[in-house]
Order: C-alpha cells, then structure tokens, then sequence
C-alpha cells in the first residue's frame, strides 16, 4: 500500500491555511485569472493535484465539468466533503493522468501548487500536455525563483534570505521541501509539449507579505485586498515579485 504522504497535513491544508482571509483571496484571484480564458460552462476542466478542491469548488458552482485527480485519499475526502455531487473523483498520481481518466480530453487542464513539490516535474508536465484538448488550456501554479528571498525576509532570517538569492528549494509552509521555477523555464517546457503560452500572472503577493510579516488581514477587508491582488498580478514591477506565479497556455 502506497503511503499517503498527505494524510497528515490534510487538516493543516484545507481546513487551515486556505480557510483564512488570505487563502480566501488567493482562491479569488486565481479563479478571476483562470475566467480570462476559460470556454464557457459547461466546457470539461481537469484539476491535476487538485488537492481538497479550493480550485476547483468556484469553477464547478459556475457551472463547469469538474474532474478532480489526486493521489492522496484524505484530500479528496477533503474535496468530496465541500464539492458538488456531479464532479467526478479520482484517486492516481498526475504523473498517470491519462490512464487514469481514460485517455479523455479535456478544454482546460489545471495544475496548481503541484510541481514544486515533485523531485521530476517532466512526466506530470506531460501528462497535463496530453490531458489536454486541441485548443484546450494548460493552467499552472508553481513557486517563483525569482522571488524565493521574499519569504525568509519577511520571516527575518536573513542568512537562509541572503541563500536565497542563489538556489532554488526550500522547506514550505507546510513542512514539505519544495523547488521553485521561472515564468521563461516553464514557458518553454510547455512550448516543447505544443502548448504555447498566453499569459502569466503574480499571485501570493501583498497578503503572503502581511503574513510572513505576523500583520493579521481583516476578514473586512478581503475583497479591497483581492482587487489589489488582482490588479499587481497583472502589472510589472509587482508580478516579479509574486511568491507564486500563474501561467496559461493554449494546446495547438
């Protein structure tokens, strides 16, 4: 039986950190990106690690085709305890993606947060490439290189921030390493994969700051805070400095 690395951070994950004010609007922000070039509902969207399904419970309450993928039991309990009946589960690791759905295809293949924390993103970045349909989206999350001293900053550690500069993994929020990427690297591994890039987004900006810095979010203040998001994740020089970035391409 394969260990379900994630069993323990369940809790920690779905019921913690994106239950807050601040996952609230990472949620948001994410969701009001992914509408800029989404098909209409009911088009067919594949969230690859969709994990306890934040991502995916916006789009399928607008009506969209939702199938979850995620190799870890507890998180898709997580998923199936706040999603809508109709989504479709399924329990495989995305580095098996189109055996696990089928060879099915679909108008939008999301994957967010997921390639940070696998040792070998090329299979997993294959699989989504093949998931997705002839002009179907390709929408990924993954940790911003360019931007890896923000956090050990804002926490005040300034030797692992001085590191920061020069290497690209780190031990995350939730404890796991992880590796970060760039806008260009990841650009062109999907160009290789007939995906061309449309446009890229800075997400986990100002409110990531506020936190790593001990400053609370009002609850209050979550959709002033959200339209500022939004807008300085669209804008240069604010992007770059995104903790995480959000890139969309489109299938040929």
């Amino acid at each position: 039986m394969v260990e379900d690395t994630w069993a323990a951070l369940a809790d920690q994950f779905a019921d913690g950190a994106y239950a807050t004010a601040k996952g609230r609007v990472r949620t948001y922000v994410i969701h009001r990106q992914l509408l800029e070039h989404l098909p209409a509902p009911p088009a067919r969207v594949l969230d690859v690690g969709g994990g306890a399904g934040h991502q995916s419970l916006p789009l399928a309450r607008a009506g969209y085709d939702i199938t979850l993928l995620d190799p870890s039991p507890a998180m898709l309990d997580k998923a199936r305890q706040r999603l809508p009946e109709d989504v479709t589960f399924v329990e495989a690791d995305g580095a098996d993606a189109v055996e696990a759905v089928g060879g099915r295809q679909f108008d939008a293949v999301l994957c967010h947060g997921v390639l940070g924390y696998l040792a070998d993103p090329e299979p997993v970045l294959d699989q989504l490439c093949r998931c997705a349909a002839p002009g179907g989206l390709v929408s990924i999350m993954a940790g911003n290189a360019d931007a890896a001293a923000v956090r050990p900053a804002m926490e005040r550690r300034w030797e692992d921030a001085l590191a920061a500069f020069d290497t690209r993994a780190e031990i995350g929020v939730l404890g796991l390493p992880t590796r970060a990427g760039t806008v260009d690297e990841l650009s062109e591994s999907l160009r290789r994969r007939g995906v061309e890039p449309l446009q890229w987004y800075g997400v986990w900006l100002f409110v990531d700051w506020l936190d790593l810095s001990g400053a609370d979010l009002d609850p209050a203040d979550t959709e002033r805070v959200a339209a500022v998001e939004l807008e300085a994740g669209r804008r240069d020089p604010y992007r770059r400095l995104s903790r995480v970035f959000h890139l969309v391409g489109r299938k040929s």
